[in-house]
């Protein structure tokens, strides 16, 4: 299976084609940024297809991420995948930030749970925790950084993700410390496109995935007191 990968979601714009029977990727490239995804993605992934020597016709599928992540990232990533698979006739997947974190340290089937954490700002992380296994502890949500250390009751926890290094810093000192610490900033784009091709098209949609509203809000009509509507 072919596949290409897309993720704008937080401080990376990257893109990546996955070859599931040569066993890796066989082209990608990931930019470091906070802003500017718009104008660095089609680009980007124009030079990673010519890389592979792969026709977007000859693509089995599209994968993008679908957050927790910033509002205008996910847009960019998401208008792009749709706008590919739709020009190719081909299916599009999402995947979503957290898992994409999580995917490698799972992979390895490990005895020590993971979590995997990004920052949602005002002393809020989004997070999820896994087993070694993969099976699920705690599904995703945000909430409070102390809510999410307590998650330290399941054992010494593999910490990955952009907020590693804040649970990190506040990890309880009576509870066993992190077996250990990957502070990202952004997933592994080839895990992106392995997810990718796992999952199910009909239950794995390429749509933003919030964990809560966005902070943006429309302004308040300063005469009426109430909201006024957002310009179209």
């Amino acid at each position: 299976m072919l596949i290409l990968s897309i993720d704008t979601a937080l401080d990376a714009c990257a893109a990546a084609v996955l070859d599931t029977g040569a066993g890796g990727a066989i082209a990608s490239e990931s930019q470091a940024m906070k802003r500017g995804h718009a104008e660095a993605l089609m680009p980007l992934i124009a030079r990673v297809m010519k890389a592979s020597g792969i026709a977007f016709a000859a693509l089995d599928r599209i994968a993008a991420t679908t957050g927790p992540g910033s509002f205008t990232g996910l847009r960019v990533g998401l208008s792009a995948a749709r706008g590919i698979a739709l020009a190719a006739g081909k299916p599009v997947v999402g995947v979503t930030t957290l898992t994409a974190f999580a995917a490698p340290i799972v992979s390895e089937n490990s005895e020590h749970p993971v979590i995997s954490a990004i920052d949602a700002r005002h002393d809020h992380v989004y997070f999820q925790v896994l087993g070694g296994d993969g099976h699920s502890l705690i599904k995703p949500k945000v909430a409070p950084v102390a809510e999410a250390l307590d998650a330290a009751r399941f054992g010494t926890p593999h910490l990955v993700g952009n907020a590693a290094n804040i649970l990190a810093e506040r990890w309880p000192a009576d509870a066993p410390p992190p077996v250990k610490i990957d502070q990202q900033a952004a997933p592994d784009i080839a895990w992106v496109a392995w997810l990718g091709a796992a999952v199910n098209p009909e239950s794995s949609p390429a749509r933003p995935y919030y964990l809560r509203a966005p902070d943006a809000k429309p302004p308040k009509d300063p005469l009426s007191g109430g909201s006024q509507p957002l310009a179209s």
